[in-house]
């Protein structure tokens, strides 16, 4: 049996392919001008790892933005669903996720199978975004990879207040105007994105019932302060899988696939 996963998101589109309940490869790409572009040329990267072609898939699902403009996908499942079922295969003791992904973030807890249990969703601005941390990024004039290290090296981060993206990097902009310290200023940034997420976990009491392991996806996760952070935050460890945390939607699109296909097959 042969299943694939596809998540296109805002910023990236992955795909995973996976053969027996194993997963093969995946591939992930930068968006294209439209979902099915994406789609398209993220799937085909992906087969072309493993030497297969679309008709050798049994079965295909699709989350993220553009899931529903899939053509090749039978299904289309949300991608909070996805991200926990993803999080749940890469460690069974997985019940909580925060999904920071480029445009939107996300609170999930999930049961003992990976199924949804419960989620908040914040996709009406930008701030604790994967989006915003590019944007003070540019302003502070580094690489997006050189933010999160800035947590370790200073001792003074900087309080972000503002709330609104545009707005933060205003404020960022100001404190670079007042010579303050772009260490302290990162560090205080990644301070400030961890706060929203933990505000957002809190709304679904995620901070006080969670009965297993924590997890981050999404490309934030790749942040090792924004990470440190939130372990502050919700005294706890903060688990790494041992997946691209970015290929978690596609991967519990797989594992959906799997799913319906079985049923259908009855396999």
């Amino acid at each position: 049996m042969i299943v694939a996963g596809i998540d296109v998101g805002s910023l990236t589109a992955k795909a995973l392919i996976m053969k027996d309940g194993e997963i093969i490869d995946f591939d992930i790409i930068t968006v294209r001008p439209t979902p099915v572009q994406s789609a398209g040329d993220v799937m085909e990267k992906a087969l072309n790892k493993t030497g297969l072609k679309m008709d050798d898939l049994d079965y295909c699902v699709s989350t993220g933005y553009g899931r529903e403009q899939i053509s090749f996908s039978r299904k289309s499942i949300s991608e909070i669903s996805c991200h926990g079922m993803g999080a749940h295969w890469c460690r069974p003791s997985i019940r909580g996720v925060i999904d920071i992904g480029g445009q939107d973030c996300k609170a999930i807890i999930v049961d003992k199978d990976g199924n949804l249990d419960n989620f908040a969703m914040n996709d009406k601005c930008a701030a604790g975004t994967g989006r915003f941390l590019e944007i003070i990024s540019k302003a502070l004039g580094i690489d997006l990879a050189e933010l999160g290290p800035l947590t370790f090296k200073s001792n003074n981060p900087l309080k972000i207040v503002r709330r609104c993206s545009v707005f933060a990097e205003y404020e960022v902009i100001f404190l670079l105007a007042e010579g303050k310290d772009v260490t302290d200023i990162g560090a205080g940034v990644n301070e400030a994105m961890a706060q929203r997420a933990f505000s957002l976990a809190s709304s679904i009491n995620l901070n006080n019932k969670l009965t297993g392991e924590l997890t981050v996806t999404g490309g934030v996760a790749k942040n090792v302060g924004v990470i440190k952070n939130l372990e502050k935050l919700f005294d706890a460890e903060i688990v790494s899988l041992p997946l691209d945390p970015q290929i978690m939607g596609a991967l519990g699109a797989a594992l959906f696939a799997r799913r319906y296909y079985e049923k259908e097959v009855r396999v």
